[in-house]
């Protein structure tokens, strides 16, 4: 997607988000998706993180993040709470905005094939964004698919930034492949120097893959639909070692 389309996104999606919020009988409901926060705790999470991220964009390109900003306490009243949420989803626009899609800043995936540009950074909150909305509809029982076009965007990103890098496969060498029902497939193929991500993989058998919607597939990368309720060809026990690994703990530069 380009830069543009991504910020109007996010806009679009926070904006759902906060519509859901709004629809909710009473904020103290329980989210079935994150265990143990309520929509109020989703909605600060939630907000909060847009705070952080837009300072980190605004900081420009740095080795380490910057130092945290005092933050103001978050609202715990619903009719404070919606505006608050807004103004958060405005200060990250503005600091992407300001920035641009091509500057550098620091991100937690220095290791992975997604770039450390605030263009990624606008790219992985519109998912952060896309699948908390999500939460938030399940939470008032009207859950609604993600979006076509951001999911199949946010297939690729999870895995480029949370799966693919420069990282050791610490188990025997497999290619996994996903293929969403709308007409793209990408290929992760893991191994001890390296773990690439391929769009549109030859043909040749994947060790194992997913066959679903594209909404499904990111909300089974994000824990939110169980991969095994979804089509599945080939050896499961290789997504069920991909779901356990933290590639984290196996960079190559270590």
């Amino acid at each position: 997607m380009e830069f543009p389309e991504l910020l109007r996104l996010i806009d679009e999606r926070s904006t759902a988000f906060s519509a859901a919020v709004a629809a909710a009988p009473a904020l103290d409901a329980q989210v079935p998706t994150c265990p143990g926060w309520t929509l109020l705790d989703l909605a600060h999470h939630l907000g909060d993180g847009r705070r952080k991220w837009a300072s980190i964009v605004a900081a420009g390109p740095a080795s380490t993040p910057p130092p945290p900003v005092p933050a103001e306490p978050a609202p715990q009243d619903r009719s404070a709470l919606l505006p608050w949420l807004a103004a958060s989803t405005r200060q990250l626009l503005d600091a992407l905005r300001s920035a641009g899609p091509d500057r550098g800043c620091w991100t937690w995936w220095a290791d992975s094939e997604s770039q450390q540009t605030s263009g990624a950074v606008a790219r992985h909150q519109l998912q952060e964004v896309a699948v908390h909305t999500y939460d938030a509809q399940l939470t008032t029982g009207a859950p609604q698919p993600l979006p076509t076009g951001i999911a199949l965007d946010g297939v690729e990103e999870f895995l480029a930034t949370c799966c693919a890098g420069a990282y050791r496969w610490p188990h025997t060498p497999a290619t996994l492949d996903y293929h969403a029902t709308e007409g793209r497939s990408w290929r992760l193929s893991l191994t001890a120097d390296a773990v690439r991500l391929t769009r549109s993989p030859a043909p040749t058998p994947a060790d194992a893959a997913l066959h679903a919607t594209a909404s499904d597939l990111v909300l089974t990368l994000y824990g939110r639909v169980p991969f095994d309720s979804l089509p599945l060809t080939g050896d499961r026990r290789h997504f069920d070692l991909l779901v356990a690994w933290d590639p984290d703990e196996e960079p190559l530069t270590a």
